[in-house]
């Protein structure tokens, strides 16, 4: 017990040394991406200047408790664009969201086989692999039923970096969108009162999300408390610019950390994966956008953002940016979320994913 008090203050040393590395990285790559005037410099400065240093081998660390309290105010955000006329307008978002268990199944029964028969990935693997819902809860999920809990990681890294990349490269190729526009208001310009409830909205949805158990509680927490307030009309702004800016800035540091590590094998097989099932993912969904839109459910822009399987939070800003319909789009992937997390693993359990696993690990002892 000495020895590991003795040796604490060093470690913790160490933990600081590497976070203010991460933490200069991602500052630099902002600056850069601002002077050269690159779209979204907040989010695409720190995640790529933190992923080309992670795969060059640099020890960067992550801020998981600051990341995860920038994800409360995207909740925080996306709650507050749930107004009384939003909730009128969902009985007319029905015939679109309909389409999102088909495109989750779709996706499945596509993307298992490839990760089992392609890429050689255990069952179980191979199916939390292939969910596009949440990275931590898919993780979460593959670990429990016996997955290679870094391979999933990498993969799903890998399909939220990807897609945060296309996304605004087609946002302003195919829909001549500047993604220059404003976040919003100033906190200056909002209401003391308004800043007090969406900042106790953030807190106390995350922790009451976190002791309910509730999967993704630093955004739906938040989400759940902030829509009330929104619709009891006590809040009538999103959360000032400054904080989204905030938001980007640590979400993509997270996106560029979550490389640390990694291997030349990993990059062969994990990643590689990932690459090309993002390949797959691109075509199903440019195929579900066109029928969606072909049939009048939604516009071509929120058609896109809805189905575009990135993760909820990063989706939540480009919308934001793009001044999209918020509250459509996040009905969508909420009904994605919502459907994968509580039905994948009752999926999982009817194919036996986790006692497959085990027969598989068995015989590869053998």
């Amino acid at each position: 017990m000495r020895q590991d008090q003795a040796k604490s203050p060093p470690a913790r040393r160490i933990v600081l040394i590497r976070r203010c590395a991460t933490l200069a990285m991602a500052l630099a790559g902002a600056a850069l991406f601002s002077w050269l005037h690159l779209p979204l410099p907040f989010l695409f400065g720190p995640m790529t200047a933190c992923l080309v240093t992670a795969l060059l081998g640099v020890p960067l660390s992550h801020f998981s408790l600051v990341s995860r309290g920038a994800r409360t105010i995207l909740g925080a955000a996306v709650g507050a664009s749930i107004t009384p006329a939003v909730m009128h307008q969902i009985p007319s978002m029905l015939g679109s969201v309909m389409f999102v268990p088909l495109f989750i199944a779709i996706i499945g029964a596509v993307g298992v086989p490839y990760f089992r028969k392609v890429c050689g990935f255990d069952l179980a693997t191979s199916y939390y692999a292939a969910m596009p819902g949440g990275l931590q809860d898919m993780v979460l999920f593959g670990e429990e039923a016996g997955a290679d809990v870094r391979a999933l990681s990498l993969i799903h890294a890998t399909r939220v970096l990807i897609v945060v990349t296309i996304v605004p490269i087609v946002m302003t190729q195919a829909f001549d969108l500047s993604l220059r526009g404003s976040l919003g208001d100033s906190a200056s310009a909002i209401p003391p009162l308004e800043l007090f409830l969406m900042a106790a909205a953030c807190l106390i949805g995350w922790l009451g999300g976190q002791r309910l158990g509730l999967f993704g509680a630093p955004i739906l927490g938040p989400l759940v408390l902030t829509a009330a307030l929104s619709l009891g009309g006590l809040i009538q702004h999103r959360p000032p610019s400054e904080a989204i800016l905030a938001a980007q800035f640590f979400i993509g540091t997270g996106i560029g950390v979550g490389y640390v590590g990694v291997t030349m094998r990993e990059l062969r097989k994990d990643v590689l994966a990932g690459v090309v099932f993002v390949l797959i993912l691109a075509v199903l969904t440019f195929g579900i956008t066109e029928i969606v839109v072909r049939l009048g459910f939604a516009t071509p822009l929120s058609a896109f953002l809805s189905f575009a399987p990135g993760g909820q939070a990063e989706m939540a800003v480009l919308a934001i940016i793009a001044g999209a319909d918020l509250g459509f789009i996040v009905v969508h992937h909420l009904a994605r979320i919502t459907l994968i997390i509580t039905g994948a693993p009752i999926v999982a359990a009817a194919l036996r994913v986790k006692e497959r696993r085990s027969a598989e690990g068995s015989e590869h002892d053998r």
